[in-house]
């Protein structure tokens, strides 16, 4: 029975997100806290390896979280659950392609949702940056700030801006992995 809830539940998951990875955090969160599968930090600690792990994070997500219930098989499910549907509704479009290019309720409907998925992806990232740096981040009491947190975000940020100005070029998204892993080790030892 966990196999078919895994299965549907990222199934449903990847059929009524847009926007990629980032925009599935949300129902992912949402998802996970209702069937109670992990807990505030542990989502947060496999969104943070999702994110430096090569593969799409939707992906990623699915297998970490499908494992943690029912191991290999749970992570099958996950897995081919949250892929179906972008799978599926990629061949139809292809399928149609040529009509569905200039249909102009596509096009609206597409300029609508546009709008959402950025607002949902920036909301996931606010509450993940909160999340990160103020300890007991969503308790009605209690909240402080986490010190080392916040050191290891602005030096990463310093050195960004540095990189960028001095060589002209943006920062390597994979330097700003490997750097910020440096430095949480760094800080909070292994």
């Amino acid at each position: 029975m966990t196999l078919l809830v895994l299965f549907v539940t990222f199934f449903k998951i990847g059929l009524f997100t847009f926007g990629g990875g980032y925009g599935m955090i949300p129902l992912i969160q949402q998802e996970v806290f209702a069937h109670g599968w992990l807990d505030a930090e542990t989502l947060f600690r496999y969104i943070g390896i999702c994110e430096s792990t090569p593969g799409p994070i939707a992906v990623n997500m699915a297998t970490f979280i499908g494992a943690s219930q029912a191991g290999l098989p749970g992570s099958l499910c996950a897995t081919v659950g949250v892929v179906l549907p972008s799978f599926v509704i990629i061949l139809l479009i292809a399928a149609v392609m040529k009509s569905f290019r200039e249909n102009r309720f596509v096009k609206a409907a597409l300029r609508g949702i546009k709008p959402v998925v950025a607002g949902m992806i920036a909301a996931t990232g606010l509450y993940i940056a909160l999340k990160c740096v103020i300890v007991n981040f969503g308790a009605l009491s209690g909240m402080s700030p986490d010190l080392k947190q916040i050191g290891i975000a602005a030096a990463l940020g310093l050195s960004a801006l540095i990189w960028t100005k001095a060589l002209r070029r943006p920062f390597s998204p994979i330097l700003l992995i490997l750097l910020s892993a440096a430095l949480g080790v760094a800080v909070y030892g292994i």
